[in-house]
């Protein structure tokens, strides 16, 4: 029987006190009661009431000024016209990527449906806009969409490949060390890679690796900001201390973020640990302005009272975007040799925000790592990977081609243009095209571990989550050891967080901690 944990109560005085604030009983730029006095006012103790401060600064409801209290900000988006939160002009940008996640899930968008939208956005009322989104939940399928992919994990079990792929179990605890260790070095390292980049498409790397005579990327990328030449784009708002010759530690990034969080939710709850339980490390951990996308979506509807996996639907349109793959690899480094324990628990993770090709990307990620630390045959992991999730999904069909395409051609530039030509058309943080890229990294870098975060950055996009992940892989099978030290060094062996309680670690002390958990498992394969 599980304990009945309470970490919920504070998010529910967070919604007492916000309510108050929508109501305007309490207004912009006015002090709140102490502590004492409003845990009085709302009959619970004064750990819950800090708790639920804290939640509310992350969300931007309040400001803490050292020595006199927590004051209201004045935010145009708390308003008392919001019960919902959202404004007319948040809902309509939901919306415009709501109606494309639809089409790209093979539901009928008519043309229609896109006037009325286009309509909307130019005098639509919020009541209006409102009952056309709720309208969006019931459009039928496209005939010629072919695709099957569920979102729940029964049924996401019945659509795999059913092949059971097995790997020898691991014997030597200090060569388990050796490649969890190598994992989390090559996680941060591959982040930090593509850090300075983020965002930027494949062509611009290339125009600014060249102008700073540093093409093909070996090495960290150079801070030359005045070498930029479209104005388009500039480098990352952190990537000075991600940079060649100014890095001394890991710095806080979301993909190092969660598999901090992970870790420390499988520490307080072992492998049973449900999706609600992973909600409340959200809520009581991460600060609000910490979270992207699907996973901010998903976060405001837990604030909301929403339970998972509602979550991961409502006014969520990011739902397939990366967000949940770079969640991943904390569940594939406690399952080592076992990709089907590890995709099970990246699938409770996943489905709080994402739904389909989303919760896929996690699954598949996880399982990978799990066969990387027990093999060095990249085939046979990647198709340990394949074993995990739905053998007619999109997912699934970017794999295949990604690695027919290699067989085929002779560089892995060319097999980025098919690539591109193939899934460009979703977004730059879409799942789909960034696993891609990781791919493309992992099968031309030829087991090489500074020529495989390389390429996966090169090939542009999301590039801090490919670096990070092909990184992670390659760093599972290779091991610490194998990692250049030129790359390893100057981190320094530390890791700063936005996760509470881990703003500034050892990545050896993560390891190790890892290291404890994932020897459990074996022990018990």
């Amino acid at each position: 029987m599980r304990v009945i944990r309470r970490t919920t109560l504070p998010v529910l005085v967070a919604e007492e006190i916000k309510r108050d604030i929508l109501h305007g009983t309490l207004k912009a730029e006015e002090k709140l009661l102490p502590e004492k006095e409003l845990s009085k006012q709302l009959g619970v103790g004064r750990p819950t009431v800090r708790e639920a401060l804290r939640i509310m600064e992350g969300q931007g409801w309040i400001k803490f000024e050292f020595g006199k209290g927590a004051y209201i900000m004045d935010n145009a988006k708390i308003s008392q016209k919001s019960s919902a939160y959202l404004q007319k002009e948040e809902v309509l940008e939901l919306l415009e990527y709501e109606i494309s996640q639809l089409e790209e899930e093979g539901e009928k968008v008519t043309e229609e449906i896109k006037e009325r939208f286009q309509r909307l956005k130019r005098q639509g009322s919020p009541g209006e806009i409102e009952e056309f989104y709720n309208s969006l939940e019931i459009l039928d399928k496209k005939a010629d969409h072919l695709y099957e992919e569920p979102s729940g994990i029964d049924e996401i079990k019945r659509k795999t490949s059913q092949e059971k792929i097995t790997f020898p179990k691991i014997l030597d605890k200090d060569v388990l060390y050796e490649r969890i260790y190598g994992a989390w070095l090559g996680r941060c390292i591959g982040c930090l890679l593509g850090k300075p980049v983020e965002g930027w498409p494949k062509k611009e790397i290339e125009n600014y690796l060249k102008t700073t005579d540093s093409y093909p990327l070996q090495d960290y990328f150079p801070y030359a900001p005045d070498k930029i030449s479209n104005n388009d784009y500039a480098l990352h708002p952190s990537a000075k201390e991600a940079t060649r010759g100014n890095i001394n530690y890991m710095a806080r990034d979301d993909d190092l973020d969660y598999t901090i969080l992970n870790l420390k939710l499988l520490e307080e709850n072992g492998l049973e640990f449900t999706t609600e339980d992973v909600a409340e490390e959200w809520l009581s951990n991460l600060p609000y302005q910490a979270v992207y996308t699907a996973e901010r979506q998903a976060y405001s509807n837990l604030v909301r009272g929403l339970k998972p996996p509602i979550t991961a639907i409502h006014r969520n349109p990011y739902r397939e975007w990366i967000g949940a793959q770079i969640r991943a690899d904390v569940f594939g480094y406690i399952a080592p040799a076992n990709p089907g324990l590890a995709s099970s628990l990246a699938y409770k993770d996943a489905s709080l925000s994402h739904t389909k090709n989303g919760i896929y990307g996690e699954m598949f990620i996880a399982a990978v790592i799990s066969a990387a630390l027990a093999s060095d045959n990249l085939e046979k992991i990647i198709d340990a990977g394949l074993s995990q999730v739905p053998k007619n999904s999109r997912l699934t069909e970017v794999v295949k081609n990604v690695v027919s395409w290699s067989k085929e051609l002779n560089n892995w530039q060319g097999v980025w243009e098919k690539t591109n030509k193939r899934y460009g058309k979703y977004h730059f943080v879409h799942t789909l095209p960034n696993l891609a890229f990781v791919l493309i990294g992992l099968i031309w870098g030829e087991l090489d571990f500074k020529k495989t975060i390389s390429i996966a950055v090169m090939c542009g996009y999301d590039t801090d989550c490919n670096g990070a992940t092909a990184g992670s892989i390659l760093g599972a099978l290779k091991g610490a050891k194998g990692i250049p030290e030129e790359m390893s060094e100057p981190l320094n062996d530390r890791i700063k967080s936005a996760v509470f309680g881990y703003s500034d670690g050892r990545i050896s002390d993560l390891a190790k901690r890892t290291l404890k958990l994932a020897w459990e498992n074996v022990k018990e394969k």
